[in-house]
């Protein structure tokens, strides 16, 4: 039997896996694809926070349907995506390097011109699934300021291990990084 992490989620209860990483830490695995019903519980909790944001970047793939719930809760036409490989029409788009925890492999994120355009000069919500060592949040908000974005608000499901001290982020629940 594996070992189970339980946690509540702003009023929601449930359990995660605890898997490890090759770098000998474990983590509490956190996977909103597939949940329609704790991505909803999610998107419309992190929502509360945002209602005052022009709108959501997230970043592919996981902040995805998370970023679905809140632009529909907050009553917004468009949110944009960051893309981890970049796509024909991408090709006069953005991108920025990062460092996840969870891939340990450098990365970069491609925004699309036509979402470029829809950060410039708006207050720019920046969502995502589990906030970490912040390495894809740096990505995410070289891209809002390369687009002529305004970062405003910074808002995550769960804040993992020392994320949860930071002071600006947002997140419902915080969860730890376990030595192996």
């Amino acid at each position: 039997m594996s070992e189970k992490y339980s946690l509540d989620i702003a009023g929601y209860k449930t359990e995660l896996p605890i898997l490890p990483l090759p770098n000998g830490l474990k983590i509490c695995f956190f996977n909103l694809h597939g949940d329609v019903e704790l991505t909803e519980h999610c998107g419309k909790e992190l929502s509360k926070f945002l209602t005052d944001a022009d709108i959501i970047l997230t970043a592919e793939s996981k902040g995805l349907q998370l970023s679905h719930v809140i632009a529909r809760e907050l009553g917004h036409k468009y949110y944009t995506v960051c893309r981890k490989s970049k796509k024909l029409y991408m090709q006069d788009g953005l991108e920025a390097k990062v460092k996840s925890i969870t891939t340990g492999n450098e990365q970069t994120l491609y925004l699309s011109k036509h979402d470029a355009d829809l950060l410039k000069d708006k207050k720019v919500a920046i969502v995502d699934d589990v906030i970490s060592t912040g390495g894809s949040l740096l990505g995410l908000e070289k891209i809002v300021e390369m687009a002529g974005g305004i970062i405003y608000k910074k808002a995550f499901v769960l804040a993992e291990g020392a994320a949860a001290d930071r002071k600006d982020v947002i997140y419902l629940a915080k969860i730890p990084l376990i030595n192996a």
